[in-house]
C-alpha cells in the first residue's frame, strides 16, 4: 500500500519544528551574543571613562608622526596602525596597532596623551568583546572564518530565513484582520498562549529578522556579497572604498628612512587636512602608511555626529600630502552608502538609535523564540501521548460485550 503524500502545511510545519530544534539553538546563541555587540561602543566608553580624558596642555599636541612615535617606544613591538583623534583638547587618543603576520592577531587597542604620548592603558572589554564577536560569527570554531564555524551560521541564516517564510505561510488566517495578525491573546490556557506569544511576536520582527538575515549572508558567503554589491551599488569596483596603491618599495633605501619619510608624509597630510577638509571634523581617525603607500587615508565624522554611517573620507598624496580626493557621505547614493556601512545596516545602527534599539530587542528574543518553540514542540509531544492512552480505552469501551 502506497504511503499517503502528506499536505504542504503538514512538511512546511514539520520543516519549521525541525530547523528549530537545530538551527533554532544556534540562532539563540547568535542573537545572544549580538545583542550583547549592539552597544560595544557605549560599554567600552563607560569602562574606560577614566582613560577618555586627559588634562589639556598649554603647549600643542604632538604630530600624529611623533605621536606614534612616542606609543611605538613604549610599547616595544606593534607597529600603530591607526590613531583617532578628536578636536576637544581634553580628549586622549585610542591608537590601534597593526595584526601580527603570523598570527594575524591584533593587540589590544591603548589610549594615549596626545601632548606627550604617555599611554594611558589598554581598552578595557575590547578582549571580551572580541571572543563574544568570535562566538557571534563562527561559535568559537576551530579554523576561524575558513573553519566549520563559518558555514554553520551562514547555514543557520538561511534558517532564519526558512522561519520566517514557513511561520507567516502556517499562521496566514482566513479572515484578515489586524487583531489576529498582530495582537497575542495571552489569555489562552496552555499551548495557545504560548503559539500565540510565539507567532504574533514573529510577525512583528520579520522585517527586522529580514535585514539581519540578508546582511548576515554577505559575510557568509562571498557570492551573496558580490550579488548584494551589485544590487544596490551597480558597479562592484567603483562600490569598495578605495584602498592605498602599492608602488615598488626600496629602491635601496633604508627601513629608517622609509619609516622618517612616512612620517613626514602623514604630518604634512594631517596639517593639510586640519586646514581645509578636517575643519568641521569633531573625531577623525588617520591610516599611517606603510613604506609601499601611495596614498594616506584620514576617515573623519563631524562635530557632534558618532553614528559610523555618516563616516567622511579624505585621501592625500603619500609624497607631497596633497589633498587626491574627498568623499562625503552625504554625498553618496544610498545603495552606495549601505554597501559601505553593512555592519551598521546589519545593527540597525545604519536607520538611526530607535531603530538601533528595536534591532537589539529583537535579537534578545531569539532565544525566546527557541524557548517558546521547544515549549511548543514538548506540549504537542504531551498531548499526543495522552491521545493515544486515551483512544484504545475509549474504543475499547464502546464495544458491547456478546454474552454467550
Amino acid at each position: 500500500m502506497p504511503m499517503p503524500i502528506p499536505a504542504l502545511r503538514t512538511v512546511l510545519f514539520r520543516l519549521h519544528w525541525a530547523l528549530g530544534l537545530t538551527a533554532g539553538l544556534v540562532l539563540a546563541v547568535m542573537g545572544l551574543t549580538g545583542a550583547l555587540m549592539s552597544y560595544e561602543e557605549a560599554v567600552t566608553a563607560f569602562a574606560n571613562r577614566d582613560r577618555l580624558t586627559v588634562r589639556a596642555a598649554e603647549r600643542p599636541a604632538l604630530t600624529p608622526a611623533a605621536l606614534a612615535a612616542r606609543i611605538g617606544a613604549q610599547v616595544h613591538g606593534p607597529k600603530v596602525d591607526a590613531l583617532t583623534l578628536s578636536d576637544d583638547p581634553g580628549a586622549s587618543v585610542l591608537v590601534r596597532f597593526a595584526r601580527d603576520p603570523a598570527t594575524r592577531a591584533r593587540p589590544p587597542s591603548v589610549y594615549a596623551d596626545p601632548y606627550d604620548g604617555t599611554v594611558l592603558g589598554p581598552m578595557r572589554f575590547e578582549t571580551a568583546f572580541a571572543t563574544v564577536r568570535e562566538l557571534h560569527r563562527w561559535l568559537l570554531l576551530p579554523g576561524g572564518s575558513k573553519g566549520w564555524g563559518r558555514t554553520i551560521t551562514g547555514a543557520c541564516l538561511w534558517a532564519l530565513l526558512a522561519f520566517l517564510a514557513t511561520g507567516l505561510y502556517l499562521r496566514w488566517p482566513q479572515i484578515h484582520r489586524w487583531r489576529i495578525w498582530l495582537k497575542p491573546h495571552l489569555s489562552r490556557p496552555g499551548r495557545a498562549r504560548w503559539w500565540s506569544l510565539h507567532a504574533v511576536a514573529g510577525t512583528w520582527l520579520v522585517p527586522v529578522y529580514l535585514v539581519i538575515a540578508l546582511t548576515g549572508l554577505t559575510w557568509s558567503y562571498p557570492w551573496f556579497k558580490d550579488g548584494a554589491t551589485a544590487l544596490l551599488a551597480g558597479d562592484l569596483e567603483a562600490a569598495k572604498p578605495a584602498r592605498a596603491a602599492g608602488r615598488p618599495e626600496g629602491r635601496g633605501r633604508p627601513a629608517d628612512a622609509d619609516a622618517a619619510a612616512s612620517g613626514t608624509s602623514l604630518d604634512r597630510a594631517w596639517a593639510a587636512f586640519r586646514a581645509a577638509e578636517g575643519r568641521a571634523a569633531g573625531s577623525a581617525t588617520a591610516i599611517l602608511p606603510g613604506a609601499d603607500a601611495k596614498a594616506i587615508r584620514i576617515r573623519w565624522l563631524p562635530r557632534g555626529v558618532d553614528a559610523p554611517s555618516a563616516r567622511n573620507e579624505a585621501r592625500y598624496d603619500a609624497a607631497t600630502g596633497a589633498l587626491v580626493s574627498a568623499e562625503h557621505a552625504a554625498d553618496l547614493p544610498l545603495g552606495r552608502r549601505l554597501v559601505e556601512n553593512m555592519l551598521e545596516v546589519h545593527r540597525g545602527r545604519f536607520f538611526g538609535g530607535v531603530v538601533a534599539l528595536l534591532f537589539c530587542l529583537a535579537a534578545l528574543a531569539m532565544p525566546g523564540f527557541a524557548a517558546t518553540g521547544l515549549t511548543l514542540y514538548v506540549l504537542r509531544r504531551r498531548a499526543g501521548a495522552r491521545r493515544r492512552i486515551v483512544e484504545p480505552e475509549t474504543a475499547g469501551a464502546t464495544v458491547s460485550p456478546v454474552n454467550p
